[in-house]
């Protein structure tokens, strides 16, 4: 039904289509990320890409990865794509040797409980980075 695959974000087709989705997603919560750091993901159905998910190196924690987006377009949520997207990032961030991975939430529940089903948990780092009431998450990649 889904199909995920990672992308290259300095391609300006598939900029332009990270770029709308994040629009379709985040609205005007949150700036629109560099597409050409980092690794992308987008989640197809059919021909039509519904959602997406961007990983880059973490300047919060060492050797690790940090899931700086991840969006749905609402008709598609409830599909388990963000939970797939979360694993597919997972598994680049063991490819490239991190330890671990961070990520943080902001008034969002349905996020949330998808980094406690992917086996996140919560974790205060040193210098936090958000809002004051900012959800910092963790996993070791280590077993």
């Amino acid at each position: 039904m889904y199909r995920i695959r990672e992308v290259d974000g300095n391609d300006d087709e598939i900029a332009d289509t990270l770029a709308d989705l994040h629009r379709l997603t985040f609205f005007e919560s949150a700036t629109i990320p560099e597409f050409d750091q980092g690794h992308w993901w987008l989640a197809y159905r059919d021909r039509l890409a519904v959602a997406f998910a961007g990983l880059v190196p973490s300047t919060h924690a060492h050797n690790a990865g940090y899931f700086c987006r991840v969006g749905v377009i609402r008709n598609h949520c409830g599909n388990g794509l963000q939970l797939r997207l979360i694993r597919a990032m997972e598994w680049r961030a063991g490819r490239k040797g991190w330890h671990c991975i961070v990520s943080d939430t902001t008034d969002n529940l349905i996020s949330a409980n998808n980094f406690i089903r992917a086996g996140y948990r919560l974790y205060r780092p040193e210098y936090p980075w958000g809002w004051p009431n900012t959800l910092y998450w963790h996993k070791s990649l280590r077993t």
